[in-house]
């Protein structure tokens, strides 16, 4: 059982634990999307961490935590690709060797990224969260330590260090936007942020596509529900049962915004032809769900998570 309380304090060690290992990334104003919504609105850049992503956070953090007994056993992942490549870089940094399963359907620039990283890949289910409960069990029967790519208070400390790098680079910040699957990130930004500023707004995006979380807090549980195909690969699929995530997002999530598409296609060209940079479809979640209500923060200092960088070719040229 998390500690809710102590995770604000958790998240603070974590971002010490793991400053030498990870890229602070710029907090860059967005001339464009200020000019376009009549926000102040800020791009904390993730897709310029390495491995892509800011998985490598919560990936060092939980890495960094095990003992060296669980090292010498290895490790195992479920991922959709961003959390298997900063799972593999980690261990292969850290010197411990272990298994990432990937859905079947996984991009190839993910998958790559993954073994580039030196991570061995498997294959296995269609659904990520067919991926993860396999990942476990495989995990479990060799002795192996999962590590979980968001039902983890480690991994979301991990995470969390993005809130107070955001501290301390915008002191004041009205409100943040965040692509959200299984709510590790939006569960250790959100949480931080809170703690200091408990006036600033979380806010989750969300493809209309694959709304588990979404559907998930209005019904008051965890649902299980079937995931449509979305641009945002790192978010769609189901979350696992009795998350701690979950209870975090009832607690820290002011609002949750859903986007279709064309929206999220739209919201990353935009990104692409104004700030000159790559991001993926989850990334473009964020910046929709932004737009979507963005009337609301005019005049406000506003903060849309650029969660990944690591789009295939063929989703980059389907988007532009």
């Amino acid at each position: 059982m998390i500690n809710r309380q102590r995770l604000p304090a958790d998240i603070v060690l974590a971002a010490n634990r793991i400053g030498p290992n990870i890229r602070e990334t710029p907090l860059d104003h967005s001339l464009y999307f200020s000019e376009l919504t009549g926000a102040n609105v800020y791009l904390k850049l993730e897709n310029l961490q390495y491995t892509g992503s800011f998985k490598l956070r919560g990936a060092f953090n939980k890495v960094l935590s095990l003992t060296p007994e669980q090292r010498r056993a290895g490790c195992v992942a479920a991922s959709s690709g961003n959390h298997g490549a900063a799972i593999a870089y980690a261990m292969k940094k850290l010197g411990v060797t272990g298994i990432i399963f990937v859905p079947e359907k996984t991009s190839s620039t993910k998958v790559d990224a993954i073994k580039r990283a030196g991570g061995e890949v498997r294959f296995f289910g269609t659904d990520g969260l067919d991926t993860e409960m396999h990942a476990r069990e495989y995990a479990a029967e060799h002795d192996m330590v999962y590590l979980s790519p968001y039902n983890d208070v480690d991994v979301i400390a991990g995470q969390g260090s993005i809130g107070v790098e955001l501290a301390q680079q915008l002191p004041k910040i009205d409100a943040v936007f965040i692509a959200v699957g299984g709510g590790g990130l939006i569960s250790g930004i959100g949480a931080f942020l809170k703690s200091v500023n408990p006036g600033v707004q979380i806010i989750s995006c969300q493809p209309a596509a694959s709304a588990v979380m979404t559907e998930s807090v209005k019904a008051g549980e965890i649902l299980d529900l079937p995931s449509d195909p979305t641009l945002s690969d790192g978010t769609a699929g189901g979350i696992e049962a009795g998350s701690i995530t979950f209870d975090i997002c009832c607690d820290v999530v002011d609002r949750y915004v859903l986007v279709t598409e064309e929206q999220i296609a739209n919201a990353m060209r935009g990104f692409i032809d104004s700030h000159h940079m790559l991001l993926e479809g989850a990334a473009g979640v964020a910046i929709a769900g932004f737009l979507e209500v963005a009337d609301d923060f005019k005049g406000m200092n506003v903060v849309v998570i650029v969660c990944g960088g690591n789009i295939s070719r063929e989703t980059l040229k389907k988007v532009i």
